[in-house]
């Protein structure tokens, strides 16, 4: 049983938009919002991104400081959303500010991710 999740959760790591179709289909049957599948859908398949562009990035370069760029990557955007959000409210609110980062780190995870896999297919051609 324990390989089976094991299994699964590689698989999803290795292709983090599985979990996103897989959980917009389920998330269907019981949430008829579909801006709320969305941002569910959204939210469950960042934390695989998390962990599939530290490891392509830690295997394309040959190196373990994948999971702390994104670190310093996360403390950046928090930084900049924070600022933002402080100047125009002139105050921060942590928990829509977490929910911020979180969504955005989506769009740049899934732009690093598709770098990434260009990167590592140019790469092992050229090592042919």
């Amino acid at each position: 049983m324990l390989s089976w999740i094991y299994d699964s959760m590689l698989l999803f790591t290795a292709l983090p938009f599985f979990p996103f179709i897989i959980v917009w289909i389920l998330s269907s049957y019981w949430i008829k919002e579909k801006k709320r599948r969305m941002k569910l859908s959204i939210d469950i398949t960042t934390l695989f991104l998390v962990a599939s562009v530290a490891g392509l990035f830690n295997v394309i370069f040959n190196t373990g400081m994948g999971i702390y760029l994104l670190l310093l990557l996360y403390l950046i955007t928090a930084g900049l959303l924070g600022g933002t959000m402080h100047r125009k409210h002139a105050q921060v609110d942590v928990p829509k500010l977490l929910r911020a980062i979180w969504r955005v780190s989506f769009l740049i995870l899934s732009a690093m991710y598709l770098l990434l896999i260009l990167i590592g297919i140019i790469l092992y051609f050229y090592k042919l």
